[in-house]
């Protein structure tokens, strides 16, 4: 007599048991490195904007919000950078480099907090160009560069608050 159906050569029987699971997909990491380019594409406009900002002898770094703003730019880029080149390695290769030496944790706890230091970067970009504006509208051409480089460090937080998704998703363990 033979075994039964759900035995046979060890194979699964229904449908849902034989489907991979939605975090393996193929279009995950080339997702996942679409929004890292666009997050440091976001994040180096950003940065030469605020960095080229003059007008009349003040320049960027004449205000600590908008130096905080550029130098989160600049560590974002960096982060951005090292995940890009650690994503194009796990495409080419199909195996995710360091994942049995913690990789997964670094890479879940540094969109967290690239996250949030981009987000607060763009609030202190938008609070400070929203005061300076209100005490005197003369330097309307500096402050609207820097309004600029707010908003786009603000794309750049979203981005990454969508990359951090995935990362998170990357920590679910799979099933058998």
């Amino acid at each position: 007599m033979a075994p039964p159906p759900s035995t046979a050569a060890g194979l699964p029987t229904t449908a849902a048991a034989a489907r991979p699971s939605t975090r393996e997909t193929p279009q995950s990491p080339v997702i996942a490195l679409v929004l890292r380019v666009l997050t440091f594409l976001a994040l180096l406009i950003s940065v030469i904007l605020i960095g080229t900002d003059t007008i009349r002898g003040y320049k960027f770094n004449d205000f600590s919000a908008y130096s905080y703003m550029f130098a989160s730019g600049i560590i974002g880029i960096i982060y951005t950078f090292t995940q890009i080149g650690f994503k194009i390695s796990h495409l080419t290769s199909g195996y995710q480099s360091g994942v049995d030496g913690g990789w997964l944790l670094i890479d879940f706890y540094g969109d967290k907090v690239l996250s949030y230091m981009l987000a607060t970067g763009t609030a202190t970009g938008f609070g400070l160009t929203v005061d300076l504006n209100h005490s005197s509208g003369r330097y309307s051409g500096f402050l609207n560069k820097a309004n600029a480089s707010a908003s786009l460090l603000f794309f750049a937080f979203m981005f990454s608050a969508v990359s951090s998704v995935f990362s998170s998703l990357a920590l679910i363990p799979k099933r058998p």
